[in-house]
């Protein structure tokens, strides 16, 4: 197995070794600093050794999670992150994640409602306060079973022009405008 440059054998032996080697089958022409490497060679030769893990170390990271996170996760899974993307060029900007988180812990510590329904409630709470959260999959004009809320269709027409969705079904026949 010829060792380029790809391969990954900087793991065996030296870089004079290596070098040395590619030198003698000729991929590499000679560096300046080998005939001084081997005239003055270190007292311990430089190879990789791999570090050996340190007793009682498992994950060297641990997970930090705080109480709202859950929150959070549980936020954005109904929620979603929202229609426009956050503005953080403003100092005191709140996204309406965290508006949810803190009104969450205000109510939480009120201690009047629930733990099951201190969720649905966090959301009539800032629906009450002007903050809209829409839930995500959902339309916001529409009823679920209403025809409205399904997608519209739009065919196209052989020109490769799209045709508004009231016209679609007229004009599929006749290309000519009448």
């Amino acid at each position: 197995m010829a060792a380029t440059a790809g391969s990954r054998t900087q793991k065996i032996g030296s870089v004079f070794s290596r070098t040395r080697n590619l030198v003698r089958i000729g991929l590499l022409r000679k560096p300046l600093w080998l005939d001084v490497y081997a005239a003055f060679p270190p007292l311990r030769e430089p190879v990789y050794r791999v570090p050996r893990p340190r007793y009682g170390s498992g994950d060297p990271i641990a997970a930090v999670l705080y109480r709202e996170d859950t929150v959070r996760a549980k936020f954005y899974k109904v929620y979603g992150s929202g229609p426009k993307p956050f503005d953080l060029t403003q100092l005191n900007f709140k996204s309406t994640c965290q508006r949810f988180v803190e009104k969450y812990n205000e109510l939480k510590e009120e201690g009047k409602i629930e733990e099951e329904k201190l969720f649905e409630e966090t959301g009539k709470a800032l629906l009450a306060s002007g903050i809209l959260l829409q839930r995500r999959g959902v339309d916001r004009g529409a009823a679920p079973g209403d025809a409205a809320s399904q997608p519209q269709l739009q065919d196209k027409r052989k020109d490769g022009q799209e045709q508004p969705p009231e016209l679609a079904g007229t004009q599929k026949d006749s290309p000519c405008p009448s």
